[in-house]
């Protein structure tokens, strides 16, 4: 299903990207707070998150969290 580009984000597709802004302390952290925040499990945290980088309203909302993100993701596909 592809979001309309006149439709704005969603709630809880803003509240991935606010979570994605943060810093974490150490390993099992941020998992421990999708659960807790958004009440959804980190396999499906992540799916919603690789969409959103491909999503131009999200870019427009965050830019500079969105790019950082696509960088990483492109690195990562060159490593394998």
């Amino acid at each position: 299903m592809t979001a309309d580009p006149a439709d704005p984000l969603s709630v809880q597709e803003r509240a991935v990207l606010a979570l994605e802004r943060r810093s974490w302390p150490g390993p099992g952290a941020k998992e421990r707070a999708v659960r807790e925040e958004l009440g959804i499990s980190p396999v499906r945290y992540y799916q919603l998150l690789n969409a959103l980088l491909d999503d131009r309203r999200a870019l427009e909302e965050d830019p500079v969290t969105v790019n950082r993100l696509r960088r990483v993701r492109e690195a990562r596909r060159g490593r394998r």
